[in-house]
């Protein structure tokens, strides 16, 4: 054996094959490293802001108490100097984040690609969405969250590309998606809403490859967060059973909040333009800072009238009626749905994902108190938030998971995919196209606009030094 040739050969190419793997696998496992410790990034952001949101509502609420003054000074004035920072520093982070993703992953490749989501400027969406809970406004962190997370992610692996380290085979919609997907996926402490979301909502309207890589880093940045802050439900305490007669009820509800939320997205969609008399449309146009200062003090009005219950996210009083313990002052559904859209007018980076289901979550007592039941309220209260969620959205699919891993509420999904469904139909009666990719449309139109007309400014500078050239001569 030791003088046949046969058997050396076959060694060397045995040996040869082994450390090829074992190079590929190396670097399998390296580009896998640095995929976690992106998805690690974008849940820490989350998580801090996360953090930061809570303080800011809860320090909102103290003062609102405290100081009955604080909400006709701060809301004005802080709205007004938000939309002007927001417009000066950081002018593609108003409103949601989610249209701004959308919009990045339909433009074509090249120098525009991520405008909408530049790391150093989207990051001031956290300060920015942080000063407006802080003052009372009607708006949550989760659609921030999204846009923040695809910025991180994109700019994770612009890094890890220029140095030669990992997602080689990644182009940058891939990149976009895991991280919008894990925003969402670590503001909600749902992994498996961050995967449907990626499929439903950012997969619509353009061809992702979904590689199993943006799976992962999607589930990674889910499951980084309940290893860091545990496996609890976003709303605790949530227990549920179906109700004599379910059909009824959720046909009912998702009728109710079909209306409700198509008119709310065609309100978003419209802008203020919608409820303003022709007659000064030029000057709101003209000056959107002093817009805002108008749409605090109105929201300082409903939020007065309701003593508090209309300021924030409402995470509290969807948490409370969840768990049967909530009692809805008369028409305060209508004034939550009023300052989420006044919120959004205002022109300042807020989401709208928490408040909507806060109103779903009025609206659902409202139906409870109205019918008088005793038993099951907190479930009607369940199938209102996922209806109101999905007809604002029409995304029927997310709204179903997001709300089922929010409270805990797998025994109902069957219910809560039915009215989701339902309401997302009824919504398209008012609102046809879906309010997030209609704004990202608007959002992708500006992004080309400003792009041709960088062009045409170098253009007429090559002209005009061609000239100058020539004149010398």
């Amino acid at each position: 054996m030791e003088h046949n040739p046969s058997f050396w050969r076959r060694m060397d190419r045995a040996l040869t094959h082994k450390l090829s793997q074992t190079r590929r696998l190396s670097r399998k496992t390296i580009a896998f490293s640095f995929l976690l410790m992106g998805a690690a990034l974008v849940s820490l952001v989350s998580l801090v802001f996360a953090k930061m949101a809570d303080w800011a509502l809860e320090e909102n609420a103290r003062l609102v108490q405290q100081y009955p003054w604080f909400a006709w000074a701060a809301l004005p004035l802080g709205l007004m100097l938000i939309a002007w920072l927001t417009r000066r520093y950081a002018p593609y982070t108003s409103g949601s984040g989610i249209p701004q993703v959308l919009a990045s992953l339909s433009l074509p490749y090249g120098a525009q690609k991520t405008r909408l989501v530049q790391f150093g400027r989207t990051l001031l969406k956290i300060p920015l969405t942080f000063f407006g809970m802080l003052i009372g406004a009607s708006i949550g962190r989760e659609g921030p969250s999204v846009q923040v997370g695809a910025a991180v992610m994109a700019e994770w692996g612009r890094w890890c590309k220029k140095r030669n380290l990992a997602f080689k085979g990644l182009q940058e919609n891939d990149l976009l998606a895991a991280g919008a997907a894990g925003g969402l996926a670590a503001a909600f402490n749902a992994p498996l809403a961050g995967v449907v979301f990626a499929i439903e909502e950012l997969g619509r309207g353009v061809m992702l490859r979904w590689e199993r890589q943006i799976f992962i880093g999607i589930l990674a940045s889910g499951f980084v967060l309940v290893a860091l802050e545990g496996n609890n439900p976003y709303f605790r305490g949530f227990r549920g059973f179906e109700l004599p007669n379910m059909i009824v009820w959720v046909l009912g509800c998702a009728l109710a909040c079909g209306v409700a939320g198509g008119l709310f997205a065609r309100l978003l969609s419209k802008g203020v333009d919608a409820v303003t008399p022709v007659r000064i449309r030029g000057w709101v146009r003209k000056h959107p800072v002093m817009l805002a200062g108008v749409m605090g003090l109105l929201l300082a009005a409903v939020g007065t009238l309701y003593q508090g219950e209309t300021f924030g996210t409402g995470y509290h009083q969807a948490s409370d009626a969840l768990r049967g313990v909530y009692e809805a002052p008369a028409g305060v559904a209508a004034a939550k749905w009023v300052a989420t859209v006044l919120s959004y007018w205002a022109g300042i980076p807020g989401g709208i994902f928490t408040p909507c289901l806060t109103i779903g979550a009025m609206i659902g007592q409202h139906i409870s108190d109205l019918s008088g039941i005793q038993i099951g309220t907190n479930v009607v209260v369940l199938i209102c938030m996922t209806a109101f969620l999905a007809a604002a959205t029409q995304s029927p699919l997310t709204a179903s998971v997001v709300v089922m891993e929010m409270t805990g509420s797998q025994n109902l999904l069957f219910w809560l995919l039915i009215g989701s469904i339902f309401a997302s139909q009824v919504s398209r009666q008012f609102s046809p196209k879906p309010f997030y990719h209609l704004a990202g449309a608007r959002y992708r139109h500006r992004i080309q606009e400003a792009y041709a007309a960088e062009r045409a400014a170098k253009l007429a500078q090559a002209d005009a030094n061609d000239e100058k050239q020539q004149g010398e001569k």
